[in-house]
């Protein structure tokens, strides 16, 4: 059996409801999605950087930064309530000739601009170098905890997310420090095989290793709002895109 061999995968469909068109969306000059397409060939880890994508148009786009021509996603696979494992197995299948079930899968959205090549690599690095993961995952400190979080039901009645029974104090008195510490998934990067997919159905598979991304390089543009800040983080020098 060969070597396994590195995949980007960047799924760009172009129905999105909350900010139309923000894959190919202008930012600092370029296409939303030419970052992430530059920041994946930056890396020089992939054997190719392939596009899942359900529009012509940003296929030409995509193809203009150095991504592989593929074959566009079906309009089923595409829709907002789609599930990620659905395009991901079609990827396998359409864009990736005779797949190994060791083959690596990156998955790289190009609503996070600010990953770049460099992270990338490390990320591939310390799953390749994790045998009992089938997965990694970019994870983030939660910033709101559920300790803190309440029900509330028809007649406003508000109750804890959280099941208080046993503790002495409940979560929702207590500095949020002094809780246990949980983290969120960002969208920014995850990496999986071939076989995980198959054999599990789904990205995560069965184990799924963390992985913390530098500073703002985890952030997540989907509104025009998030927009607006990534400009002013951008313009204010807060941030640097990757070159």
């Amino acid at each position: 059996m060969s070597d396994p061999r590195n995949f980007a995968l960047i799924p760009a469909r172009s129905g999105s409801k909350r900010a139309p068109g923000k894959n190919v969306r202008l930012l600092a000059g370029k296409p939303l999605i030419a970052h992430t397409i530059l920041a994946a060939k930056n890396s020089s880890v992939f054997e190719e950087v392939l596009v899942s994508t359900d529009s012509d148009d940003y296929m030409g786009i995509a193809t203009q930064f150095g991504a592989k021509k593929t074959q566009l996603r079906p309009a089923e696979l595409a829709s907002d309530s789609s599930p990620d494992i659905d395009w991901v197995k079609h990827a396998i299948l359409e864009l990736i000739p005779n797949a190994q079930e060791s083959d690596r899968l990156c998955i790289l959205r190009p609503t996070s601009p600010l990953r770049s090549g460099k992270t990338i690599a490390s990320a591939i690095k310390l799953f390749a170098n994790t045998p009992w993961a089938s997965s990694l995952r970019a994870l983030q400190p939660v910033s709101e905890h559920p300790g803190k979080m309440w029900r509330v039901d028809e007649s406003n009645l508000a109750n804890s997310y959280l099941d208080q029974a046993g503790r002495q104090i409940p979560t929702h008195s207590v500095a949020t420090q002094s809780l246990e510490r949980l983290f969120v998934q960002n969208a920014s990067l995850e990496i999986t095989t071939v076989g995980s997919v198959n054999d599990t159905n789904s990205i995560a598979g069965d184990a799924v290793l963390a992985f913390s991304m530098p500073e703002f390089e985890g952030l997540d543009v989907n509104t025009e709002l998030d927009f607006q800040f990534l400009e002013f983080l951008i313009e204010t020098r807060k941030v640097r895109l990757p070159k």
